[in-house]
Formats: C-alpha cells, sequence, structure tokens
C-alpha cells in the first residue's frame, strides 16, 4: 500500500512524500482508516513503528476538513495527551511537519518551564494541543483552557501515564472533554490497566496490534552477561573502552543509579550524560542534542525519560540494570536495529536478577547469546538455573579468561 491509497488530502500527501514517506508502517495502515472514520481506536505497537504519524496525520486530514481556509478563531479541536516533556515536543514537530501545507496551528504545553508563552499562544488559538498532564489541568484551572470543542482526544504512551500514577490526572482530562468525542489510545504495551481503562473512556473500540509486545527485532543481535553485581560499572567501562562502542544508550533503573554510573565512566574519561525526570527540561534536551550530535558517546537514561528519546540508528543498547517488567526489555532494545538497521542489544545480569532474566525469556522466546568468557563473572552458583553457559569470546577479539572461584561444594551448588 501506498501513502496516496488512504484517501489523504493533497496538502498531507505532499508533506509525507517530502518526508520521504511512500508506504505506511503496518501501525499506520491499520489504524489511519479507523481514524478517518471516525471510529475510536486503541493501538499497541513498539517504538520505532510510526505510532505518532498513525494518529497525526488522520486527526490533521479531518481538522482541515472542518477548519478549511476558515478565518474564525481557532479553538482546540485535537488533544493528545503524552506523559513527558520530550516526547510532547516530538509529537509537536510530527504535528507541525505533516500539517505544514495547511492553516492549522498546533502548541505544545509542558511542565518546568514558564507558562507565559504558552499562555500567549492558547489566547490567539490552537486547532491542536499536545500537553503534558500536569500542565494541562494547571492552565484549565487557570482558566486558560477550553476544551469544549474537542473533536479528538489522545492518549499516547498510555502504559506510561499510569507507570508515573497520572491515572488520576487522565480521568479528570477525560471529565473535562465532551462526550461525544473522538477517542485514541495508543500504548507499547497492553497490560490489564489499560485495557481497563480503555473500557472506561472508549466507545465500541477498534484494536489494532502490530509487532506483539513479545517480539524483538530480528534485526538486533541480543547478548546477555552474567556479572558480578558491584562489578556491573567496570565491565561497562570495559566493553566500550575494548570494543571501542559509541552512540550507547544505557539503561538504568533509578534516577541516582544513572547518575553514578555517569560519574564512574567520566572518571575513567568516557564522555557520558545522564537524562531522567529530576533534570530541567532545558538540561534534558541539552543532553539529548550532544547526544544526537555525537559529542557525548554514552547517555545513560531511565525507562521513563528514554521514551522521549527517538534516534535513528542508534547501534548499541545496554541494560546496565534488568527491568522488572518484561515487556519494557522489549521497549528497550526496540530502540537499535530501526528502520531496517542493525544493533546489539546488551543485558547485565546479576544474581539478584534472574528472576527478570527468566521472565524475560519467557516472554521473547529467543535463544540471547550468553557471553561467559568476560573478567567479572558471579563468583558461585550456575547462570540460568541449571544452564551451562555458551563460551564467547569478545567482539573485538580480547578474549578474557574468567575468574574461577574457590568456592567451597557447598557454595557451588544451583541456586533458584
Amino acid at each position: 500500500m501506498l501513502f496516496e491509497d488512504l484517501s489523504l488530502s493533497k496538502s498531507i500527501q505532499r508533506a509525507v512524500f517530502e518526508e520521504g514517506y511512500l508506504n505506511p508502517t503496518p501501525i499506520q495502515e491499520k489504524s489511519i482508516p479507523i481514524v478517518l472514520e471516525g471510529r475510536d481506536l486503541i493501538g499497541c505497537a513498539q517504538t520505532g513503528t510510526g505510532k505518532t504519524a498513525a494518529f497525526a496525520i488522520p486527526i490533521i486530514h479531518q481538522l482541515h476538513r472542518i477548519v478549511g481556509s476558515s478565518k474564525k478563531a481557532k479553538v482546540i479541536r485535537a488533544l493528545v495527551v503524552t506523559p513527558t516533556r520530550e516526547l510532547a515536543v516530538q509529537i509537536g514537530q510530527s504535528f507541525d511537519t505533516y500539517a505544514k501545507y495547511t492553516n492549522l496551528t498546533q502548541l505544545t504545553i509542558f511542565g518546568g518551564v514558564s507558562q507565559n508563552p504558552q499562555v500567549d499562544a492558547l489566547k490567539n488559538g490552537v486547532d491542536i494541543l499536545v500537553a503534558t498532564p500536569g500542565r494541562l489541568l494547571d492552565l484549565h484551572k487557570q482558566g486558560f483552557l477550553d476544551l469544549n470543542h474537542l473533536h479528538t482526544l489522545v492518549l499516547d504512551e498510555a502504559d506510561q501515564m499510569l507507570d508515573m500514577g497520572f491515572i488520576n490526572d487522565v480521568k479528570k482530562i477525560v471529565k473535562l472533554t465532551p462526550k461525544n468525542r473522538q477517542t485514541l489510545l495508543f500504548s507499547a504495551t497492553m497490560p490489564i490497566a489499560i485495557r481497563e481503562l480503555a473500557e472506561m473512556f472508549l466507545q465500541d473500540p477498534e484494536k489494532v496490534e502490530v509487532s506483539p509486545v513479545s517480539s524483538t527485532a530480528e534485526n538486533v543481535e541480543q547478548r546477555v552477561y552474567f556479572v558480578d553485581k558491584t562489578e556491573k560499572r567496570n565491565l561497562l567501562y570495559t566493553l566500550i573502552k575494548e570494543q571501542n562502542l559509541s552512540n550507547v544508550l544505557v539503561f538504568s533503573r533509578t534516577k541516582h543509579g544513572a547518575d553514578n554510573v555517569v560519574k564512574a565512566l567520566r572518571k575513567k574519561d568516557i564522555p557520558a550524560e545522564a537524562i531522567h525526570g529530576d533534570k530541567s527540561q532545558n538540561a534534558r534536551q541539552r543532553v539529548l542534542d550532544a547526544f544526537k550530535n555525537k559529542e557525548v558517546g554514552v547517555l545513560v537514561a531511565t525507562d521513563i525519560a528514554a521514551r522521549g528519546i527517538d534516534i535513528e540508528q542508534l547501534p548499541y543498547v545496554i541494560n546496565f540494570d534488568l527491568p522488572n517488567i518484561p515487556e519494557t526489555y522489549v521497549h528497550r532494545i526496540g530502540r537499535t536495529g530501526r528502520a531496517g538497521n542493525g544493533g546489539i542489544a546488551i543485558s547485565f545480569c546479576g544474581k539478584d536478577e534472574e528472576p527478570y532474566w527468566k521472565d524475560i525469556k519467557k516472554l521473547i522466546k529467543v535463544d540471547v547469546k550468553i557471553i561467559s568468557d568476560h573478567p567479572y563473572p558471579w563468583h558461585s552458583g550456575s547462570p540460568e538455573a541449571g544452564e551451562k553457559p555458551k563460551n564467547s569470546s569478545n567482539r573485538s577479539g580480547g578474549a578474557h579468561k574468567s575468574r574461577k572461584s574457590n568456592s567451597s561444594k557447598k557454595n557451588k551448588k544451583r541456586w533458584y
């Protein structure tokens, strides 16, 4: 299928063509016709599959027909709610790109910055509003927002909004919108809580699911290192230095942990930066720009902050800490191997994380390459409940001999 087969306005087709889009992705091909019909929709797809265009393009088409060349005062007709500032900025930029040959205007609002420019823009009138929950409710409370004319509501990255504790804010936002609105819910994962949310807010929705959350990209090479927990930083430095890794996205479970990893790398002269919720919007954007421009070789991020990272041809993802939710693993490594490019996903698994690794393996059903030939293995026990690790050398060719434990027979018995 081609984009021109989707019955989109010529203005949108022109903008899409200039972006180099010829064929819609599976989520776009399945979702766009449903949205154009005015139906409610639940869309589940991994990062990098084109979810934003799947809702932005048909919304622009609908509003372009409604608004046309009208000179009337602009009112908010489409609202996209998303959990992080970075995601809001990216979505806003996508709307600007696809709508550049229409007279539609969009505004992106988020906290952590002065509200004055945002308020001024709202007073001038906008057609499309992209917002984080906190700032949206704050400006509405102050009387600067009117959602009574809303045509379409999009809840993007709904699973992360739940994880971040935004469920009550989402309920408040939905109550501010007309009952006859069209509602679109997009999420990378579809836990039970999201399904319950959909039942509350959507009317007889169509369901679209592509790239099931259990699947990992075929062009991503996955590796796991069973490493002593206290040696993870040393192993990270060793891999980066000896294998000359650059453009590496490292995942940490906590903000404090991300900062500590950065400090450890900097002490060894590895340029690294952290991105997480405790940093200001401007600081996060500076760090992200530096990473995209390859001024910084290693970016350490928490899961929530990473939702706003969209980088083409990202070659390496390293799970410094394994996630306790298996679907998050799929989401993380999906940030490499995009658009037909290859990628390498490396995971560090400490003894305390073995239950997480078991859950991940059950979900992905893929034999992940075990790298046992490294200097910082577990000092006793069996890596995977009795599974014997496969021998493998470092990619750089500089193999290390594992330290052998002098543990007693008692300490050598398998642990589960």
